[in-house]
């Protein structure tokens, strides 16, 4: 998974300079900066592309969201020198209601969650050692810091995340305003581990017109992020969903292993190498391998739905 960081930077830049102005007919592009190492590369690569004076950047934070997301993507916004804007979305979130259908969820499990509580949801642990499926759980923690954990039937986990999906979709419409006043193209920002595996919001996070860095692995992206500059207050960042009020990693609500275990499965698998070279990599027992090289294949299949277009009963073949 090693790359020659100077040319596959340069081949991106090629690729997106065609399909932004000969394909697509914009003049650059917009995107949301999170303070993340994925946005913060797509950013990187952007202005590599088109210079930075036809790159805009937004940070949308909420009320929920860490402070230290938007100072980390300020700075990266000011050190690439490209036209940004702050745009709260608390406003935007409470008028959909966002918070108030999470919350009557999470009312619905646990009667006293209230005002100054906060939430966060995960997987259970060590699913690949015992053999698990994939049991959500919530945790809250209450103003004066007592936690509880309950487990999440299915129709309260869809309830929970449905309304925390607002975020990613809200976001999104603000992309597409500024992309449609600029005459600019929205540039999406998940990498290959999110792509293949479906970490994304249908018609928000996953949501865009051109995706620079779908086809890399989490590994890459870091590699590139060296490669551009991308300060190490940033990469060492653990990578966070930047959803829920409680902090909480990738890995735990989402993937099987830590991430860069993940790749290395997700690589082996792509390339058809069996669970008992990937036991070895991940030192595990063949068993456990096996376990994780289905779940993926479970994810796929479980997430298919997000990567499909609007279905059309007959064909319109004026449009392509």
């Amino acid at each position: 998974m090693t790359l020659d960081a100077a040319p596959a930077i340069a081949g991106i830049a090629q690729v997106l300079r065609t399909q932004v102005g000969a394909t697509l007919g914009r003049r650059g592009v917009v995107l949301g900066l999170s303070g993340g190492v994925d946005s913060s590369v797509c950013a990187g690569l952007a202005v590599r592309a088109f210079g930075p004076g036809r790159v805009f950047g937004i940070v949308m934070p909420e009320r929920e969201s860490g402070s230290e997301d938007t100072v980390l993507a300020l700075e990266w916004a000011r050190h690439l020198g490209i036209d940004h804007a702050v745009e709260d979305i608390t406003p935007l979130l409470e008028a959909a209601g966002a918070y108030r259908r999470r919350d009557q969820a999470i009312k619905a499990l646990i009667p006293e969650y209230g005002d100054g509580w906060r939430c966060r949801i995960s997987l259970g642990q060590n699913r690949v050692a015992r053999n698990l499926l994939s049991v959500f759980f919530l945790t809250v923690q209450s103003p004066d810091g007592r936690t509880q954990r309950v487990r999440l039937p299915p129709a309260s986990y869809r309830e929970i995340v449905a309304a925390t999906s607002f975020k990613q979709r809200v976001r999104k419409m603000v992309e597409y305003y500024h992309a449609d006043r600029l005459h600019y193209v929205v540039l999406g920002t998940p990498n290959r581990l999110e792509y293949d595996q479906g970490f994304f919001v249908k018609g928000g996070d996953g949501l865009a017109d051109v995706k620079p860095i779908a086809h890399l692995y989490k590994t890459q992206v870091y590699q590139l992020a060296h490669a551009l500059g991308v300060p190490d207050a940033i990469t060492s960042r653990q990578p966070s969903t930047g959803t829920y009020s409680l902090a909480q990693s990738q890995d735990e609500f989402y993937f099987t292993l830590p991430l860069p275990l993940m790749d290395r499965a997700l690589y082996a698998h792509d390339r058809g190498l069996g669970p008992e070279l990937l036991a070895g990599d991940l030192e595990v027992t063949v068993e456990e391998a096996g376990r994780v090289l289905r779940d993926i294949e479970r994810k796929r299949t479980a997430t298919r739905y997000l990567h499909e277009r609007a279905l059309l009963v007959e064909p319109v073949e004026s449009v392509r």
